[in-house]
């Protein structure tokens, strides 16, 4: 097992990475040692791995509540019934929330954990490689507006991250690509040698290789936890973590949360980014190139068909990034130098996305 911290002064808090985590009842214990545990998780994941985390649980007084699984249902009427099971089963503020999925259920779970009774404690047990390496790792929790994506939430960071490798082994190969966008981001914004590394070593990654998998879940953790620790509420750095989730999310928005997956809405954004940095002459078209090539080989889309770049356009405007001085974008000046910069006009803008819809 690995572990790496998240330096936050009192409110640091470790993440283990490694096989059979889910069967080690004394890693468990440590880090449940609540008298009432409920575990959000939803359709999907319960009947691979909630038997054996209750089984290694030693809370005597254990619930669980079951989410349908996708996007689509993380609203505030799902976040809703989280708090009426909480407030029926008369869970107490010293109660643990232990969040069991991938990142709708951690996102979800974890904002419910910080709203009831103004926040009980609540660890994070992502079973998809996009949790692992991001969404269940710096504490951002939130649900879904209509409108924009995780418009309500709040920053509320969980007691532990456990991060069992073994658990990738039963995800649809779909779902893997997602969460392979989030990594390849990592090398992209900040770390061009893993960048290279990924190129190298894709088909090792993909195979499901053990020490593959444990080089990208902790290189992509150990980069995610350095941004967090220096800014954890978003107001500067940290912002460099959302290449490509301006234009995703507005295409998650468009395509009602279930066209694409997350990870797929992101790896189309930051081909957008990149074509966008391009044209304002911070990126060489060859780095253009490997980005999507790198993407479309880790077996992503690169390209958004039939899609209406105005209304991107219009829904990026609702970004939650959004300030009183405009839109900001997460933009590269190559390969491990990602830069937050004043959006540029939208001629700018809408020429890329005119190329990805053409592509």
């Amino acid at each position: 097992m690995d572990t790496l911290e998240v330096a936050l002064g009192a409110r640091s808090y470790p993440i283990y990475i490694g096989p059979g985590l889910l069967s080690d009842a004394g890693l468990l214990a440590r880090a449940v040692t609540a008298q009432q545990a409920l575990i959000v998780t939803n359709s999907t994941v319960a009947p691979l791995y909630l038997e054996r985390l209750q089984a290694g649980l030693r809370c005597p007084e254990q619930h669980v509540h079951v989410l349908p699984d996708g996007e689509q249902y993380k609203t505030l009427e799902t976040f809703a019934e989280i708090i009426d099971t909480l407030i029926e089963a008369r869970f107490h503020r010293d109660a643990c929330l232990v969040a069991l999925g991938g990142g709708v259920v951690g996102d979800i779970g974890g904002f419910a954990a910080a709203c009831y009774q103004r926040g009980i404690r609540y660890v994070q047990i992502p079973t998809t490689l996009l949790a692992q390496v991001d969404s269940g790792v710096g504490g951002k929790t939130a649900v879904n507006h209509p409108q924009a994506k995780n418009m309500i939430g709040a920053f509320y960071q969980p007691d532990c991250v456990i991060a069992d490798t073994d658990t990738l082994s039963t995800l649809p190969r779909r779902e893997f690509a997602a969460g392979m966008a989030e990594v390849i981001k990592y090398g992209l914004i900040l770390d061009a040698e893993f960048f290279a590394w990924l190129e190298a070593h894709l088909e090792d990654v993909l195979s499901l290789d053990t020490d593959a998998l444990r080089v990208i879940i902790g290189k992509s953790c150990e980069l995610k936890a350095a941004i967090v620790a220096e800014d954890e509420h978003e107001r500067g750095r940290r912002a460099l973590l959302n290449l490509g989730h301006t234009f995703g999310h507005a295409l998650e928005s468009i395509g009602n949360y279930e066209r694409w997956l997350h990870g797929e809405a992101v790896s189309i954004g930051m081909v957008l980014a990149a074509r966008t940095s391009a044209a304002l002459g911070s990126l060489d078209s060859a780095d253009v190139e490997r980005i999507s090539t790198l993407l479309t080989r880790a077996g992503l889309p690169t390209e958004a068909t039939d899609v209406d770049a105005e209304r991107v356009l219009e829904i990026m405007q609702l970004d939650k990034k959004t300030t009183a001085k405009g839109l900001s974008l997460v933009l590269l000046e190559g390969i491990g130098r990602g830069v937050i910069v004043a959006a540029p006009g939208a001629e700018v803008l809408r020429a890329a996305l005119e190329i990805g819809r053409d592509g």
